[in-house]
């Protein structure tokens, strides 16, 4: 096996001398703008990452964790931000700051911030089932933690909340009252479209759980608020059979869907959801729900990373999974 690049041969890439790179690095000298870029595209055409003792050496700690979490919608944002406070507050109990990549800058945000020795450690989020930032990771030797389940996890340091689980008793709950069909009213068809991790795990959960049960399963990706009520329409039949209803987003325009055509759940319909506690509590009927316990899985994240950070070690290959409960309400008629 051949070697690896050394600062060596990105100071002949670049056409500056090794230790400009080594200031580069340890940022204890003054680069010119042009210099720095060319040290960088250098390190990132190289795909150059300095060794943790050379980082050390250098001085170079940054108190400083990287989350990589591009930002595709609004709604997108507004997910992940329990996520994100929760480390917040874990970094500022171990004096570190957060510094957000919101870029959609794929393998290429890993490169820059490990080849410029920006931070510490780095949390990937919005993980895709076939993730190119996987690749990157397994060869960083610093801390890296995905949140969220790549399909091949292997070398990778991953945590999330267990949607597979989730799925399957979402399902069951509603095979449980009677439901003779399930409509689930999913995620947009943007956010199916870039093969969210999640997404495809909680899918297979409910198919897996509907075909075991001889449930048929409908599927409509939620759209814009304004025409929520076609989905509603398309999910509900009038032949009889009682239809259960699965919501994952968009919860509150579904509920105004319902009441419109005069469905009130728990009582015209059993509806159970996938979202968090605070989502389930706040609807105008209490929610039947599976929580996705996104501080949990933050908490969990972070004491591994903080914990690796000060033995110097990188994240140890594995999957950390938060177990899915569900907890009834008033949508469903056991609730």
């Amino acid at each position: 096996m051949g070697r690896g690049p050394t600062s060596k041969d990105v100071a002949r890439l670049a056409g500056v001398s090794q230790s400009t790179v080594s200031y580069v690095m340890s940022g204890k000298r003054s680069i010119s703008a042009e210099t720095l870029r060319r040290v960088e595209e250098a390190m990132a055409t190289l795909n150059y990452q300095p060794h943790a003792g050379a980082r050390a050496l250098a001085g170079s700690r940054t108190n400083t964790i990287a989350i990589v979490m591009p930002f595709a919608s609004a709604y997108d944002a507004g997910q992940l931000m329990a996520f994100v406070e929760e480390f917040v507050l874990a970094a500022r109990r171990h004096d570190c700051d957060v510094l957000l990549v919101t870029a959609e800058e794929g393998i290429e945000g890993l490169r820059r911030i490990t080849g410029r020795s920006l931070c510490d450690a780095a949390v990937v989020m919005q993980v895709t089932a076939h993730d190119e930032r996987a690749e990157a990771a397994r060869h960083l030797d610093f801390p890296v933690m995905f949140i969220g389940v790549p399909e091949d996890p292997s070398g990778l340091a991953c945590a999330d909340f267990d949607f597979e689980s989730a799925g399957s008793l979402l399902v069951e709950e509603l095979a449980g009252l009677g439901s003779a069909r399930v409509s689930v009213l999913g995620w947009s068809a943007e956010s199916v479209a870039r093969d969210y991790n999640y997404i495809v795990r909680f899918s297979r959960g409910v198919r897996n759980a509907a075909q075991a049960r001889g449930l048929p399963v409908e599927w409509h990706p939620t759209p814009a608020e304004g025409s929520f009520a076609s989905s509603i329409d398309a999910g509900l039949h009038a032949d009889g059979g009682r239809t259960g209803v699965i919501m994952t987003s968009g919860l509150p325009a579904g509920m105004r869907a319902l009441a419109a055509r005069g469905l009130v759940p728990g009582r015209d319909v059993d509806v159970v959801a996938l979202c968090t506690e605070a989502e389930a509590e706040e609807q105008s009927v209490p929610l039947t729900a599976v929580s996705t316990q996104p501080r949990d899985v933050s908490r969990r994240v972070a004491g591994r990373l903080f914990s690796l950070i000060e033995q110097g070690r990188r994240a140890e290959e594995g999957v950390d999974v938060v177990p899915a409960e569900l907890v009834r309400r008033a949508s469903t008629r056991a609730g």
